[in-house]
């Protein structure tokens, strides 16, 4: 990507404080839902809604002597994950056990990857605007199961437990602490979830859970980020709390906010910040403290001695890779230079892979600025208004392409086609056979335009002789010949007459 089009880095957001100024450092721990029909050590529905625990096998429950067995396309899902995100693929991973007091997880541990994870190192680049984005490192990505869900508000004393969660596959994606503000962090988020679902590997329905973020946030004082990006020293950032659970891009930034402001006030009072975990409460837009937050060894991870070691092969990867879908990045690039669009255009286009889909759909054999104005403009722009979606679009890409079709055979006007446009929504229909049936194809025959245009000037010799002093005027001929022929007299040749009868 960076080989087409040149970056430069966002600067980082800036706090004033009552005191001094301060800097923002984020880091993100992303769990993604992977996206398969089974678990990832069970062979249990992962279908969201069903009735409470009807998706539970028995080693889901912690029956005794059930034993995992781990899914192979699970595996697969995350390492088309590590290479979407130019990631290095582990060969050889492993699986541990975290213990800790989980309500809804049977098991009483998490089966996770802490020290041999199956994805190592990559990047993601950010776009914050055209010719500016942050590049944000990953450091891991590992597999781990899901719990389950503690329902609180059925009964005044009781909880209760949904195992239908439990087990399912989650991918963990750990950022270095690159990120350097509020918008940054959501629009990072943004970013994997818009890569995983080009890939497949992640639905990304934040709504259901099924993207989660904990966010890590410190403050440090101008010039100790780079200080740490010379030494590695991580001291340099200040003391980071982890804001769990985050399910909304929205809320992520309004947290950070607060988060910050609350560490600077601490500070700037002469206290100390305490590492732990928090929760943010958006009715009251603050964090609240949930723990301490907990070391590795806090946890007594082990190697999951049912789990043989993980290995994979080269080739298998390989055949991983072979298949890979042509990326948000990558689609921009080709919009922007193979088709002409502009990069603001382009990123509309990519942001959703079904909205990618259908423009080219739309664009396939035609003129691709055109196609463009067409699809954000006219489409996009009637289906924001309507709160729908491309998938549930009542104008199809063949019909919007059969339209732009007729643009350029010259069979109707940019007037015309968006008469039409609104015909194939209310009605459908095929666009040339409308054009056809309800006469709206445009007149052409220059002997009847021209006779439109002697009859408009020969009623209005006043107006002929202020257009005559003042060519701006010329407009208002044009416009009466495109009203005296119900908007079907080729725009141009209109023009074209008027010009020459009024010189």
């Amino acid at each position: 990507m960076l080989d087409h089009l040149t970056y430069t880095a966002p600067e980082p957001k800036v706090i004033q404080g009552a005191k001094q100024d301060w800097e923002l450092v984020i880091g993100l721990e992303v769990h993604a839902q992977v996206a398969s029909n089974a678990k990832l050590f069970s062979g249990a529905s992962t279908g969201f809604g069903a009735e409470p625990n009807s998706h539970v096998a028995f080693v889901d429950a912690a029956m005794p002597g059930m034993l995992p067995v781990i899914n192979e396309f699970c595996v697969a899902q995350a390492v088309k994950t590590g290479l979407g995100l130019r990631a290095r693929i582990n060969l050889v991973s492993a699986f541990d056990r975290k213990n800790y007091f989980y309500p809804d997880l049977p098991q009483g541990y998490q089966i996770s990857q802490l020290y041999h994870p199956i994805v190592g190192e990559g990047e993601v680049i950010v776009d914050m605007a055209p010719g500016v984005a942050r590049r944000v490192r990953i450091e891991r990505i590992h597999l781990e199961q899901d719990a389950g869900k503690s329902i609180h508000d059925m009964d005044p004393n009781m909880s209760f437990v949904d195992l239908n969660r439990t087990g399912v596959a989650l991918m963990e994606i750990v950022s270095r602490p690159d990120i350097r503000g509020p918008e940054e962090a959501a629009a990072y988020v943004a970013k994997l979830r818009q890569i995983m679902r080009y890939l497949g590997t992640c639905d990304g329905n934040m709504q259901n859970g099924n993207l989660r973020a904990d966010v890590n946030v410190s403050v440090c004082q101008p010039g100790a980020y780079e200080r740490y990006q010379e030494t590695g020293d991580h001291s340099h950032l200040g003391t980071r709390c982890e804001i769990k659970n985050m399910n909304s891009l929205r809320f992520i930034q309004q947290a950070i906010e607060y988060e910050a402001r609350r560490q600077i006030a601490i500070l700037e009072d002469g206290g100390k910040i305490e590492q732990e975990t928090r929760l943010y409460d958006p009715d009251r837009g603050e964090t609240r403290s949930m723990r301490s937050k907990e070391e590795a060894h806090d946890y007594r991870y082990f190697p999951d001695p049912d789990l043989l070691p993980l290995e994979i092969e080269q080739e298998w990867v390989d055949g991983i890779a072979a298949s890979m879908p042509e990326l948000p990045d990558e689609k921009k690039v080709r919009f922007v230079t193979e088709l002409g669009l502009s990069e603001y255009d382009a990123g509309v286009l990519t942001a959703e892979v079904e909205n990618a889909n259908f423009f080219e759909q739309v664009a396939a054999g035609r003129d691709g600025k055109q196609a463009a104005n067409w699809v954000i403009n006219e489409l996009f722009g009637r289906l924001n208004k309507e709160g729908l979606t491309v998938e549930n679009s009542p104008v199809s890409a063949a019909q919007l392409g059969g339209v732009i079709d007729l643009i350029a055979k010259g069979d109707i006007s940019g007037k015309i086609a968006k008469d039409l446009f609104e015909i194939l929504w209310t009605e459908g229909g095929a666009p040339a056979a409308i054009v056809e049936e309800r006469g709206m194809k445009q007149v052409t025959d220059l002997g009847a335009i021209e006779k439109a245009v002697d009859e408009i000037i020969a009623a209005n010799p006043a107006q002929v002789e202020k257009a005559k002093a003042n060519p701006k005027l010329a407009g208002w001929f044009v416009g009466q010949v495109l009203k005296a022929t119900g908007g079907k007299a080729n725009p141009a040749a209109v023009n074209e007459l008027v010009a020459r009868k009024l010189s």
